[in-house]
């Protein structure tokens, strides 16, 4: 029932059946992301449209960065380290800049 040649050294023979493997392993792979089996997709999609935007985002220090984060049409400033995340400030209007552009000249 073995399909490799048996004049093949034993080396060689495992070597060729770990690569029938791996490249089983790849397509399986790449079949289920293309049809979205996946852990990383969420069960709820809201269509196309993304709800979560980082707007800026600033270090303050090695280990701390200061980030605006837009949900839907509400902005939220918060500090990322490594111990977590602090929320700063909720439900910030976002700033349009292109009026304040307009007005200097």
């Amino acid at each position: 029932m073995d399909t490799i040649s048996p004049d093949l050294p034993q080396f060689l023979r495992l070597i060729i059946a770990l690569g029938v493997v791996l490249m089983l392993m790849g397509g399986l792979a790449m079949l289920i992301k293309k049809l979205g089996l996946s852990a990383h997709t969420s069960i709820i999609r809201s269509g196309d449209r993304k709800r979560l935007q980082i707007v800026e985002s600033i270090p303050l220090d090695a280990r701390r960065r200061l980030v605006i984060i837009k949900c839907d049409k509400q902005e939220h400033l918060v500090i990322l380290s490594a111990n977590g995340e602090t929320v700063i400030a909720k439900d910030i209007p976002p700033v349009d800049y292109s009026s304040n552009y307009n007005q200097g000249t």
